[in-house]
């Protein structure tokens, strides 16, 4: 089994800032005791002097403009299930590790990604995509490779490395109570090969059994089961905005960060989504809800992203929004397919992306289909369908495709008459009736129309025009 190990130092700090771009100073505190102190900040409130381990109050005597956030669990733990369905992009077998990490087991799908080298760059892009900060590190056993990559160590070790990369490492990143760490530094066991040279024995009695099963699991020597991520039946995700946002437009970056933990959750579904719904928040006001539909079943976050941006140039904020989640409620089978040997683009001659873009341009009624429908009367003929709906052409004489709403009337002298008359005579049941000769006539400027005699009156139409 080979695994890879993703560390987030900063998750209770992301949590929090990956929501805008803004460089606002902001600190998260949490309350120990009595006092209530900074565990995570920001590069801009570094810069002011703001510390982890800093008073709460120090910090804001020391920046008047910093956002104070107390510390969310909550919100972590959501973060980190997000953050496993995206990873279902990679591998099924994702573990989480509470509470800042994940553990993939990749040694199945290195042929699928290209090897190794290749799936950590993807990692690492997609990682960054979403605003969060991680260290990842390879290794043959799990425990391993969260040691590694809680060390900040980039690396991928094989079986026959890994002790000795290990050993280097400081004990304290084994999970032990404070008295066991600090008897363990009185002895000068400061590291984990540091314990690995003292007698087993003796290391038991003394420390127990729990640190020499950790150090045998991080070795290889006893096996580790490990939980995997179960993805829930729907996905929601909720992300809170550091600062209001006025405009619609400015929600497609809180979007970019959501996406693609829809499309890594899909993935692991193996699923699509026909509707999505994107909600933002305001305070003291309803929700404001923007619907996306798609023709077909979509898992891909670029096409969910490129429909968005149609709809929120669109849309008119009626308050600031505060929050905003992500929803997608019904899920359809959508198996993956093989790669375009010429690798052409995803929206090249997409006829369905061209029906939903202008579905969110001129309004979902004002995009449908048309269907035939066996009556002889033109415009009788025909109805309206689902858009992308296959029909069956009709067998009916040569007619344009273009037929006027309403016919207008015209001179007989101006046209020249073409081809040999269609004779309609129909709708007696219906109490509309159509008694009338058709042809196809050109006009003065070329243009081929499609004209009729009114039998009864002797009068002449212009019913539609061919291309």
């Amino acid at each position: 089994m080979l695994w890879l190990a993703l560390h987030f130092p900063a998750l209770s700090l992301e949590v929090f800032t990956r929501g805008s771009a803004s460089a606002l100073p902001l600190a998260v505190v949490e309350k120990q005791g009595n006092r209530t102190w900074v565990i995570a900040r920001n590069d801009p409130a570094a810069e002011r002097g703001v510390r982890p381990g800093m008073a709460a109050s120090a910090a804001q005597a020391l920046a008047d403009e910093l956002v104070v956030r107390q510390r969310d669990p909550g919100d972590e733990q959501a973060a980190l299930t997000g953050l496993a369905a995206w990873a279902g992009r990679f591998t099924p077998s994702v573990s989480l590790q509470a509470p800042d990490g994940l553990l993939l087991e990749v040694g199945t799908c290195l042929t699928l990604h290209r090897g190794l080298d290749n799936l950590r760059a993807r990692v690492r892009e997609g990682v960054d995509a979403m605003a969060y900060s991680a260290t990842s590190a390879c290794a043959p056993t799990a425990l391993g490779a969260w040691l590694l990559a809680q060390a900040g160590e980039e690396t991928a070790v094989d079986a026959n490395a890994l002790e000795a990369r290990l050993a280097r490492l400081p004990v304290g990143l084994l999970d032990l109570s404070p008295d066991t760490r600090e008897s363990l530094d009185l002895v000068g066991a400061h590291t984990l090969g540091d314990c690995l040279k003292l007698p087993r024995a003796g290391l038991a009695r003394r420390y127990g059994q729990g640190l020499l099963d950790q150090l045998d699991r991080a070795l290889g020597r006893l096996p580790e089961p490990r939980a995997f991520f179960a993805p829930p039946p729907r996905f929601e995700r909720r992300l809170e905005l550091p600062a209001p946002v006025e405009h619609a437009e400015a929600l497609l970056f809180v979007a970019r960060r959501l996406l693609p933990e829809l499309e890594g959750y899909l993935a692991l579904r193996q699923a699509g989504v026909q509707a999505l719904e994107y909600v933002c928040r305001h305070e003291g006001r309803p929700d404001t809800v923007l619907k996306l539909g798609f023709v077909k079943p979509v898992r891909a976050a670029s096409r969910m992203l490129l429909l968005l941006r149609e709809t929120l140039e669109r849309t008119v904020l009626p308050a600031p929004v505060y929050a905003v989640r992500l929803r997608a409620r019904r899920l359809q089978p959508l198996h993956g397919s093989s790669p375009d040997l010429f690798q052409r683009g995803e929206e090249a001659g997409d006829g369905d992306l061209l029906l939903e873009r202008l579905r969110v341009r001129l309004g979902r009624d004002a995009v449908y289909g048309v269907e035939a429908v066996a009556d002889h009367r033109p415009e009788r003929a025909w109805r309206r369908c689902e858009a992308g709906t296959r029909t069956k052409p009709a067998a009916a004489p040569k007619r344009p495709l273009w037929l006027l709403p309403r016919p207008l009337p015209c001179r007989n002298g101006d046209l020249v008459l073409k081809g040999a008359v269609e004779r309609i005579e129909s709708g007696w049941w219906d109490g509309r009736d159509a008694t009338r000769d058709y042809y196809v006539a050109q006009d003065r400027a070329g243009a081929r129309l499609w004209v009729y005699c009114e039998r009864a009156t002797g009068e002449w139409f212009v019913h539609g025009l061919f291309a």
